[in-house]
């Protein structure tokens, strides 16, 4: 764990603004392990989308003596013609950590709602708009989609990723920050090749 904050930009936003930081009442290792999974989820359902995959970590450190904080980042390739696949992954982060919750007995309707990732939906239905496709908070737009049809597309696939994101997860809460190629061997997933444009 980091005695001091990261680098400003890793606390904020896509637009710019700061991250909502929310209490869950759990321990440090417990929330580290929390934020490894959401980041795993990320990672793991990007990857199996052919979605290529530069890195991901957790993130930890004491804002002050007897406080800690834990975030998460993982760099990935934005592929315009893959949009739901895109918003989906978006979505698979708190998906796998509520799942975490669930698994180690942890779960709370409270802890729950506080893994929801605000950010990680705002960033698809941004990105989405930028390349002209529809997607919005609580309703199915004109040729586009919910955000709950896509949390649906995420939870069938962290469903039947489990045993990868639960050992990505695991692996990044030991060593901090794992690349896509350490991601693609211990997965057997395939890390696609970066196509123009760069990561998000």
């Amino acid at each position: 764990m980091m005695t001091t904050a990261p680098a400003p930009e890793v606390l904020l936003d896509h637009r710019g603004n700061p991250r909502a930081t929310i209490e869950m009442g759990l321990s440090y290792e417990q929330a580290r392990l929390g934020s490894a999974f959401h980041e795993a989820g990320h990672a793991v359902v990007a990857m199996a989308y052919g979605v290529h995959v530069v890195s991901s970590e957790v993130i930890a450190w004491l804002p002050e003596p007897g406080r800690y904080a834990v975030t998460g980042y993982t760099a990935y390739e934005f592929r315009p013609s893959m949009p739901w696949q895109f918003a989906a992954q978006c979505a698979a982060g708190t998906l796998a950590e509520v799942q975490y919750l669930m698994v180690h007995g942890l779960w709370t309707p409270d802890r729950a709602v506080s893994c929801a990732a605000v950010h990680d939906r705002e960033q698809a239905i941004d990105l989405l708009a930028e390349n002209g496709f529809r997607l919005d908070r609580d309703r199915v737009p004109a040729g586009g989609k919910s955000w709950g049809q896509v949390r649906g597309m995420a939870r069938r696939r962290v469903g039947l990723l489990w045993r990868e994101i639960r050992t990505v997860a695991h692996a990044m809460n030991e060593n901090t920050k794992l690349t896509g190629e350490q991601i693609a061997a211990m997965t057997g997933l395939a890390n696609a090749p970066m196509q123009v444009g760069g990561a998000a």
